[in-house]
């Protein structure tokens, strides 16, 4: 039986993540740019983060992580889907993105719940990197609920004083907003 032409392009675009070891992102800039052209290879990213190549894992969610950007929309579909790679994923490079993409998903407010707590979870990861950025998708999906709002204070308070440097800086930016947030004024 002959291959359908959807599972040919999909193969053709995961091959073109793979190669190399994780200091490089090899070609996910153009894969990022090819899927923006064409939304219907949108899932084979998102398979792309279930392989079993490494490479192919961390550049599948650097790429769904790009589209996104502009097309945040194009993650509904996979809502339950990101959320579960996000709980059971461990590698470094695929959790900082999903803990960028995790605050785009339209969530109701028992998966914002579970998306906090997952990314509250990350805060433990041996990576400052994905501590940074969990330390964002906190304050995003947590931010300004009345009853997470607390505890998303005092993570950015900790980390604003024991943190990396980017950690620091980034949790300072994060508690200036809470801060104007609070007294009405503009971000």
């Amino acid at each position: 039986m002959k291959p359908s032409r959807s599972r040919v392009r999909a193969d053709a675009l995961l091959d073109r993540l793979a190669g190399g070891d994780r200091r490089s992102l090899g070609r996910a800039e153009e894969v990022a740019g090819a899927v923006a052209q064409a939304p219907e290879l949108l899932p084979h990213l998102v398979q792309g983060i279930e392989a079993a190549d490494e490479c192919v894992r961390m550049r599948a969610a650097d790429a769904l992580e790009k589209v996104t950007r502009e097309h945040p929309e194009w993650l509904r579909p996979f809502k339950r889907r990101l959320l579960r790679l996000a709980a059971g994923g461990t590698q470094q490079e695929v959790r900082w993105h999903l803990a960028q993409m995790l605050p785009r998903l339209p969530l109701g407010p028992a998966e914002r719940r579970e998306a906090i707590a997952i990314v509250d979870g990350y805060l433990d990861d041996r990576s400052g990197i994905v501590r940074t950025s969990a330390l964002q998708a906190l304050a995003e999906l947590g931010g300004d609920d009345p009853a997470t709002a607390p505890m998303v204070r005092r993570r950015l308070l900790r980390a604003a004083e024991s943190g990396t440097p980017a950690m620091q800086a980034r949790a300072r930016k994060l508690l200036a907003r809470f801060s104007a947030a609070a007294t009405g004024r503009p971000r």
